[in-house]
């Protein structure tokens, strides 16, 4: 899925630490900040998740938001914020409640613009267009809905709770309850998926009409249950080339309906792009809020514990829900810059960066980049560079010209 990035200030640096540290070195040129609001819980764990997730309780739930609240109120300083996401785990199992307190928090401790995108992830078998409308009341005007397939067999494979039918259902469900910006995540190169089941998947969300679509290629984390189950069973992942060939027709494909990809795994059609995602593309400044979740705010980067209840007893005991603070150097703020945003399809200007962090980037870097050039993976016009779509196919190796 779109990944979120978060952590947040905590209630020892709002008594001792609130200085040019962790105001001011952070908000100097940070823009408007993003604000990441983690929801750990699940109704069911996917056999290939390797998120930050636990399985839903309901008391431990409400202890849960209310750290969440105390958490955004001390770290809130009135910066600007323009984004409010909410990353999980399944943050649809909240009740619209829950998320009217947490969205006020976030407006009275920040200056959270009016128009701000407030987007929220959900699950299809948890929608409903009452609990979409509650969620629309309280302040949310985009759903991100999980559908990973749109193919029962490989939605089977996946364990997911749904049903390809289902998840047409949720997004017909969203409509209705009035949402306008809608995106799906859809994962590729799943066991057993051959390319014209994912030619089919594509045709459907194009069917489908969302104004936003993430393409992921499936990632297995050394423990993953669904590896067992594909030794098991035998379940192949297809081979390299088919999976490239996947992704290219896939966005060729989205190109003739009208989906502009703006980032190597993102198309959105109507400019209706992750503007909270950007930030994390485009050397931005965002706070993020519960369990597990990572901050960077101008130099400064940290995370909050990853436990949900060690994160509920620490905030509530006024205990800092982060203790691994540290201030990047220019050099990695740097190269942070200039790897994640040669991600997007616009690529970046090595001047600007350079210029940004003192340093004269594309002297440093740019005979490395002609040679990928050379290789067809990038395109340079003077000292802006951009992937190309096979480029794209092997951004990590070309991106380890700024490490």
């Amino acid at each position: 899925m779109e990944r979120r990035q978060g952590g947040a200030l905590t209630r020892d640096e709002e008594r001792g630490t609130k200085d040019e540290r962790t105001r001011d070195a952070g908000k100097k040129d940070e823009g408007a900040l993003g604000l990441y609001l983690h929801i750990p819980f699940c109704a069911h764990i996917c056999n290939y998740c390797n998120f930050n997730r636990g399985l839903f309780d309901e008391t431990l739930k409400g202890e849960y938001v209310d750290a969440l609240v105390q958490e955004i109120r001390v770290a809130g300083d009135g910066a600007a914020a323009d984004t409010i996401f909410f990353g999980g785990g399944t943050p649809s199992l909240l009740s619209g409640h829950d998320v009217a307190r947490l969205v006020a928090a976030c407006r009275e401790a920040f200056d959270v613009s009016p128009d701000a995108e407030v987007t929220l992830e959900a699950n299809p078998e948890t929608v409903s267009i009452g609990r979409i409308a509650e969620y629309l009341d309280a302040g949310v005007n985009r759903i991100s809905l999980g559908v990973q397939s749109l193919d029962d067999r490989e939605l089977a494979r996946l364990d997911r709770q749904h049903s390809a039918a289902s998840a047409r259902q949720a997004l017909a469900d969203v409509r209705s309850a009035g949402i306008s910006n809608l995106s799906l995540d859809l994962m590729l190169w799943l066991p057993q998926q051959r390319l014209e089941d994912w030619q089919a998947t594509i045709d459907s969300l194009i069917d489908l009409s969302p104004d936003h679509a993430s393409l992921y290629l499936l990632e297995l984390y050394p423990n993953a249950p669904l590896k067992e189950t594909m030794a098991r069973e035998r379940w192949s992942l297809a081979p390299d080339d088919d999976a490239a060939e996947m992704y290219l027709w896939a966005l060729e494909r989205l190109d003739e309906a009208g989906y502009a990809q703006y980032e190597i795994s993102n198309v959105a059609r109507g400019g209706k792009v992750a503007h909270h995602n950007l930030k994390y593309w485009q050397d931005g400044s965002w706070l993020g809020f519960g369990c597990g979740a990572h901050s960077t705010r101008g130099a400064w980067r940290w995370a909050n514990v990853a436990g949900t209840r060690d994160y509920v007893t620490r905030v509530t005991a006024g205990v800092a829900a982060s203790d691994n603070r540290r201030q990047r150097s220019t050099q990695e703020r740097l190269e942070d810059a200039l790897f994640t945003g040669l991600r997007l399809t616009d690529g970046l200007d090595l001047d600007v960066i350079g210029n940004r962090y003192g340093t004269p980037a594309w002297d440093r870097y740019g005979e490395a980049l002609k040679l990928h050039e050379s290789a067809g993976r990038l395109k340079i016009d003077g000292h802006r560079a951009r992937l190309t779509r096979t480029g794209m196919l092997v951004a990590n190796d070309v991106m380890t010209v700024f490490i």
